[in-house]
């Protein structure tokens, strides 16, 4: 098989990489002499400095788990289209949008996105933000009970997933409970010790099912064949379910949250390129990888087009294990498993805190927080039962939450827009993905059944008018404050 659409997928990815993150590290001018944060506020808890290489391992398992895999997944229904277009919005969006928060902390004492928002985009916007991350973050700790959950019944113990069986729901409980005793405990310090190997599973594995395409002959369609957006099987609109579906693997709002973190642990701007840019490139990859195998696996019989959308964990088993045979797609699928939790347990935490401080809650009432945490973990157990109960449950979950995922990322662009407006940056490399992804999430919410139910021409023309509004206001807003000299 010479797979040349994927081909010519990758190499979008390496050149444009290559090309366009040297660019942005020259706009940037990352400078070596400069105190970062880390080193001038180090307090041994939040700011602590560390190398390039373990900082950049911490970003990758921050960013990855199950979302480079099962997105792309469902993604490529739409066709071998989903090779050109994840590389492309990796390489401008996705990346860009990750090393831009993760410099822009840099340079504003390692300032976590919610004060990054406020400080470029105002008290109002803020609070309008703070709404959507902590929507997010509360599908984020579902979607990382629900797939890890399912990925451990039918591949590590090999029980039915297609219902909310008692093997399923013990899972679900054993997950949940370990959630909600690291939102309350620093539990998260004893599973941190094994990152750095879960870390190289998920590379590796990723590895392997690369070269598996080629080694095993996976054939994979060509988009002359299909024609340029394919025909999905479940008749799907390319525009917005294809980048509402493959978020993490494009461009993931929730990204920006995790670049800011590491910004305390940075000790060189100019390790910024290696540590943001080309670790989401290396997402792009597994993106890849995985969208591939899952199509010549359904060209191979091994899986129907509805796994795909119902039941992905099934799916990731069957090509692990054909892949990497039985013991190396087994570890491979741990390593997912594993990536998952840690991801869900640091999103509920994180939420916690947040609406603690939006609603003035004194954390350091033990009562208060065991409350809070209740409260959250209600919500999160009905929102796990309606997804696992309803025949479409998954595809609506990832759906929403890729969603709320995106809109972060619009607020992302629109800050990254005004700091580059204030330092006579060329500002359009944030505003056109941002008003591109405005469009995307604007046009979804507006058609979606959990949302406004507009038919999809009616959609497209409102979107069109806000994604507008959203580019003309960022310009005037960020015009309006003037620029300085210095980037800061």
């Amino acid at each position: 098989m010479i797979l040349i659409t994927f081909i010519i997928g990758l190499v979008i990815l390496i050149v444009g990489a290559a090309i366009y993150g040297a660019f942005c590290e020259r706009m940037m001018k990352p400078n070596a002499n400069v105190k970062t944060p880390a080193i001038a506020k180090r307090d041994g808890v939040d700011y602590v400095p560390m190398n390039k290489w373990k900082n950049c391992l911490i970003e990758l398992l921050n960013i990855a788990g199950t979302g480079p895999v099962l997105g792309p997944i469902q993604g490529i229904l739409f066709g071998p289209i989903a090779f050109i277009t994840i590389p492309i919005g990796c390489v401008i969006g996705g990346a860009f949008h990750d090393y831009m928060s993760g410099m822009i902390s840099l340079r504003n004492n390692g300032e976590q996105m919610p004060a990054l928002v406020k400080r470029f985009l105002g008290g109002g916007v803020y609070k309008i933000y703070n709404v959507f991350v902590c929507l997010l973050m509360l599908l984020v700790g579902v979607v990382f009970i629900y797939t890890p959950g399912d990925l451990f019944v039918a591949q590590v113990i090999g029980g039915d997933v297609s219902t909310l069986s008692a093997e399923v729901v013990t899972v679900y409980a054993v997950i949940l409970l370990y959630y909600l005793l690291a939102t309350l405990l620093p539990i998260d310090k004893i599973i941190g010790r094994i990152y750095p190997i879960f870390g190289a599973i998920l590379l590796l594995s990723a590895v392997g099912i690369f070269f598996g395409l080629f080694i095993k002959g996976y054939p994979l369609l060509e988009i002359w064949d299909t024609g340029l957006f394919g025909v999905h099987p479940f008749g799907e609109h390319f525009i917005p379910i294809f980048f509402i579906t493959v978020a993490c693997g494009i461009t993931s709002g929730f990204h920006s949250t995790q670049a800011t973190i590491i910004a305390r642990s940075v000790t060189n701007e100019q390790h910024g390129r290696l540590i943001y840019y080309n670790t989401m490139i290396a997402e792009g990859f597994i993106a890849m990888s995985w969208a591939g195998a899952a199509m010549g696996a359904v060209d191979l019989a091994m899986v129907v087009y509805a796994d795909l959308v119902k039941i992905p964990a099934v799916v990731v088993g069957v090509i692990a294990k054909h892949m990497l045979g039985d013991v190396g797609g087994t570890v491979a699928v741990l390593g997912v498993i594993v990536l998952a939790i840690t991801s869900g347990d640091t999103a509920l935490r994180s939420l916690r805190l947040m609406v603690a401080d939006a609603l003035h809650i004194d954390n350091k009432k033990k009562s208060n927080i065991l409350i809070l945490a209740l409260i959250i973990f209600t919500i999160v157990a009905g929102v796990l039962y309606f997804a696992k109960t309803n025949a479409s449950g998954f595809a609506i979950l990832w759906r929403y939450f890729s969603w709320a995922n995106e809109t972060i990322a619009v607020f992302a662009f629109a800050m990254i827009a005004v700091y580059m407006m204030k330092n006579n940056l060329p500002y359009l490399m944030a505003i056109i993905p941002g008003t591109f992804y405005m469009y995307m999430v604007s046009t979804y919410i507006l058609h979606a059944p959990i949302g406004f139910g507009l038919n999809y021409t009616l959609s497209y023309i409102l979107a069109a008018v806000a994604a507008a509004a959203y580019a003309a206001a960022i310009i005037r807003f960020g015009k309006s404050l003037g620029s300085s000299r210095s980037l800061r």
